[in-house]
């Protein structure tokens, strides 16, 4: 189970709770390949990244492109099996199950940020500084933490 979540900081509503980082080039280039799925709930940060393709993929997926700080900045929707999204500006690319974004109510503009989640088996809540995030994805932490 991921220790992070995606908040959007608009409503304050949990966009995914299970949220894994793909921060290296050998985790962004696997991404979500060889998976028959990605659970309602779920989330893959790919940082730094500016496009992302489905090619090989097995289910469509929602993509919201966001700067340094979170900020979505454009949107691909139900993307399909070999498919290209490019947004040059995007510091990151957030992918989800396909209708992910319209059932949250992402919108352009809001600014999705990582939360760590409380971990009871370590009794202690996680905080960004402490928890293994790469520095590509620092910035998108919650401000006050």
């Amino acid at each position: 189970m991921s220790s992070l979540s995606l908040v959007n900081e608009r409503t304050g509503q949990a966009v995914a709770n299970a949220v894994e980082i793909a921060a290296t080039r050998r985790a962004r280039r696997k991404g979500l390949l060889g998976r028959e799925a990605l659970d309602r709930d779920a989330a893959l940060l790919l940082a730094p990244c500016c496009s992302i393709h489905t090619a090989f993929m097995r289910f469509p997926i929602d993509v919201a492109f966001v700067d340094r700080q979170g900020q979505v900045i454009r949107f691909a929707r139900d993307i399909g099996p070999w498919k290209i999204a490019i947004a040059l500006r995007a510091h990151a690319a957030i992918e989800f199950p396909a209708g992910a974004l319209r059932a949250q109510d992402v919108r352009l503009g809001d600014r999705l940020y990582v939360r760590p989640v409380f971990d009871p088996a370590a009794g202690a809540r996680l905080n960004a500084s402490s928890s293994p995030l790469p520095d590509s994805v620092r910035r998108m932490t919650a401000r006050t933490v």
